[in-house]
């Protein structure tokens, strides 16, 4: 399939294409809102280059999308005084849950109370792996 065909069946490519009009041809990496959000201000950081995961992202897309996760972070700090850590992380591959084969980061803010027991935090992906 080529790139052009994979972008146009691609729903970020369709995301980033509404979100970059009138940006940066420079700007390499978007923040939007999750459409299914785990919690308030579950947001993603995505390259906007077409790429499969993390591992096809070259290094000045880590590092924008490094900046960019800070950023958001502290923003999202600063706006809710109630978030008191985050999950962040990236599902690489059909076997580790990804969906949409267009690397995103997903940014999961974290409030005290909002589930009984987090310790192990993403180590919950595998059933009874959280406590150690």
């Amino acid at each position: 399939m080529s790139p052009e065909a994979v972008r146009d069946q691609c729903s970020f490519c369709e995301i980033v294409a509404h979100n970059a009009v009138g940006t940066s041809a420079d700007r390499l990496i978007i923040v939007i809102a999750d459409t299914s959000p785990v919690t308030q201000g579950h947001h993603l950081v995505v390259p906007v280059r077409h790429v499969t995961d993390y591992f096809e992202m070259n290094q000045s897309e880590v590092w924008q999308s490094h900046l960019a996760l800070r950023e958001l972070c502290e923003g999202l700090q600063n706006d809710d005084p109630t978030i008191a850590g985050f999950n962040i992380g990236m599902n690489c591959g059909q076997a580790a849950g990804q969906t949409i084969f267009h690397a995103h980061i997903h940014v999961i803010p974290r409030r005290f109370g909002d589930t009984p027991d987090p310790r192990g935090g993403v180590r919950g992906v595998i059933p009874g792996a959280m406590s150690y």
